[in-house]
């Protein structure tokens, strides 16, 4: 039976593991700590969608050396909490192991296997020093994207946002691979849709400018989708931040599937839904604000195109970022 890591526990690892763990496909672990780690002992993870409601126990704990290596690594960090992990995830591999890290932004791994001047190219900015390049080697990764909507109601209780989730997997070079395939039927039969997208590097930039442009304006008006929908002015700042950075993808040989107008319809479909940034935001958590800054300025030094909404929103967000950290240290004294 296949041995299938969940690393995280927040939504979308609670989400997937519970999902797997369900279905008794596969044997599922979960690391997480804390309240977390606590919850799941107890009560295991209860995953709450707009068609059913179920509790399932997971195997949980806090040191992955004690789980052995795994076939898959679900890899469900923040971004920046990856780097100082990279030990213990690399504990749970051996040569054959397939890992899916974060696509919050851009991966480390983003160019590997494509064609052209950009083939196999590193970028220091999101990988500094190459430790991700080297501890999970990009050979041995999967590229994966969560449309998954989803909120911790409380440790070890998931709420899906939204009528539909999803998460396509996919080999980097668009080969549809026999571990692409095993664990897109995997995810699929657990009732996560998932399926082997030929063209995964698109899917990954797709979702890195939905959460590029989404989330820093979802911080500056604290709306959920609905209410930035209903505003009427303010989706058409974000389509303009959407086409500035795909004007960066058609440099870089990327081709973005359906257009912004399309894209952002899909979005707004889960109206209720608040982006996770500013649920970060509501609960005094930081947010993965520089992760997407990171990617944004990796891929377009690659290039000539300027982006001057992005940049003026993202200047804002960042601002927004430091004031909420000292209203979260205020509080805390």
């Amino acid at each position: 039976m296949l041995k299938v890591c969940i690393f995280g526990g927040g939504a979308i690892g609670g989400y997937i593991a519970g999902h797997l763990a369900r279905s008794t496909q596969c044997e599922v672990s979960v690391i997480a700590r804390g309240k977390t780690l606590d919850a799941i002992r107890a009560r295991g993870i209860r995953i709450v969608t707009p068609s059913e409601d179920f509790t399932v126990s997971v195997n949980a704990c806090s040191d992955p050396r004690e789980l052995g290596v795994q076939d898959y690594i679900f890899v469900t960090l923040k971004a920046h909490q990856v780097d100082e992990a990279l030990g213990q995830i690399a504990s749970l591999m051996d040569s054959d192991t397939v890992v899916l890290p974060p696509t919050t932004g851009i991966p480390y791994y983003f160019f590997h296997g494509s064609q052209g001047a950009l083939k196999d190219r590193q970028m220091p900015r999101i990988d500094h020093e190459g430790h991700q390049w080297r501890a999970l080697p990009a050979s041995q990764v999967l590229g994966c994207v969560y449309w998954i909507g989803a909120h911790s109601i409380e440790p070890g209780v998931i709420a899906q946002d939204g009528a539909k989730a999803g998460c396509p997997v996919g080999e980097l070079d668009g080969i549809h691979s026999k571990r692409a395939s095993d664990l897109s039927e995997l995810l699929t039969a657990s009732g996560i849709p998932s399926r082997v997208s030929d063209d995964i590097r698109a899917a990954i930039w797709v979702k890195f400018v939905n959460s590029l442009c989404w989330n820093p304006v979802a911080v500056l008006t604290q709306g959920s989708l609905g209410e930035m929908r209903d505003a009427g002015d303010v989706v058409p700042v974000v389509k303009a931040m959407m086409l500035e950075a795909d004007a960066i993808a058609s440099r870089i040989g990327i081709r973005v599937g359906p257009d912004a107008d399309k894209r952002i319809a899909m979005t707004l479909s889960a109206a209720h839904h608040k982006m996770s940034m500013l649920q970060d935001l509501e609960a005094g958590r930081p947010f993965e604000l520089e992760a997407l800054e990171r990617s944004l300025h990796a891929v377009r030094e690659l290039t000539d195109v300027r982006t001057p909404t992005l940049d003026a929103v993202l200047a804002m967000a960042r601002l927004r970022a430091r004031t909420a950290g000292r209203a979260s240290a205020g509080h805390a004294h």
